[in-house]
């Protein structure tokens, strides 16, 4: 049989279930500088700057020496840098509209599954084992990529967008429009492969911190702790596990993204999931499959230690709010 607290959180109102989507929808607009950033050093377009290395070759008769020319990647303080003096402030916010559009349903679609997934998977598996948070983190993952996918299909073709400061700039229903008439609704769904690729980021999340916040819950506190001090050493140790699940979680799965950017890119050679991956491994090697990860670590791991904290801390006041 399932815990109060089990029946709590897997009947949770659609109206509780946007709560965590609201907390995304403000991290959106705080991070969205860093997405941009993240994007930007995906994308293939990124400017490679050559850096000469000086070469000296013992064996010629005149001892000159040579100069190696070598291609270096930009970094991450680099491409701020050079959208600040090229594009000027603003362009660190493309694509924050159809971001703010599709942050808060796609958070409020992916709880909701995923409590329902999670309620459903009880039922046939060990009631709160892994394989039920992996299932149900899956099934919740996929459906949700599958609905949101236009909305950030559209998101990515802006932040890659690059115009000189002063020039304007396409708005997200310009942008949708033009992909419409480009591609077609094929269009919209470019980069899903790889979208679905990333839902082993979202199992490997909550398989982690599922067993991190099961083994919080079992391990034992100090008996001199009053309730209130017990309360808030699970909170910020909720976090402590959101935070850890999901660093470990997109270092692992990153390369997904890298993937997905390429494809959502207009009118390149990347034209398949695995086609893409061979590509940039061939042509870049394997350490272009993480450009942008720590971008990534940075927006992503706070945004999710906030949204998931959130989560139950709603679950447990309204537990509290029942007994």
């Amino acid at each position: 049989q399932l815990s109060g607290r089990q029946r709590r959180e897997d009947s949770l109102s659609p109206g509780v279930q946007d709560l965590p989507g609201c907390g995304g929808t403000v991290g959106a607009i705080f991070t969205c500088p860093l997405e941009v950033i993240k994007t930007r050093l995906q994308s293939s377009r990124l400017a490679l700057r050559t850096v000469y290395y000086p070469q000296v070759h013992l064996g010629t008769i005149s001892g000159a020496g040579m100069v190696r020319p070598t291609s270096v990647t930009p970094g991450l303080f680099q491409v701020l840098k050079s959208i600040l003096e090229k594009e000027g402030p603003k362009s660190l916010f493309r694509g924050l509209g159809p971001n703010l559009v599709g942050v808060a349903p796609s958070r409020a679609v992916y709880f909701a599954c995923y409590s329902k997934a999670k309620e459903q998977f009880n039922g046939i598996f060990v009631p709160n084992s892994n394989i039920v948070h992996i299932f149900s983190a899956g099934s919740a993952a996929f459906i949700t990529n599958s609905l949101m996918n236009p909305i950030w299909m559209v998101k990515t073709r802006m932040q890659l967008e690059q115009k000189v400061r002063g020039s304007k700039q396409m708005n997200t229903l310009q942008c949708a429009r033009y992909v419409y008439q480009t591609e077609g609704i094929r269009g919209f769904y470019r980069g899903l492969t790889a979208s679905y690729a990333g839902i082993s980021e979202t199992i490997i999340c909550f398989a982690i911190y599922e067993s991190l916040k099961k083994y919080l819950k079992e391990a034992p506190l100090a008996s001199s702790a009053n309730e209130t001090e017990k309360n808030s050493t699970s909170f910020f140790g909720l976090m402590a596990a959101a935070a850890l699940s999901k660093g470990c979680a997109s270092c692992i799965a990153y390369p997904h993204e890298v993937i997905r950017t390429r494809l959502r890119e207009e009118g390149t050679k990347y034209k398949s999931f695995v086609q893409t991956a061979r590509l940039v491994f061939r042509e870049e090697g394997y350490l272009a499959f993480y450009r942008g990860l720590f971008a990534q670590l940075i927006r992503q791991i706070p945004n999710t230690a906030i949204v998931l904290s959130t989560y139950e801390l709603i679950v447990y006041l309204l537990e509290d709010r029942t007994q």
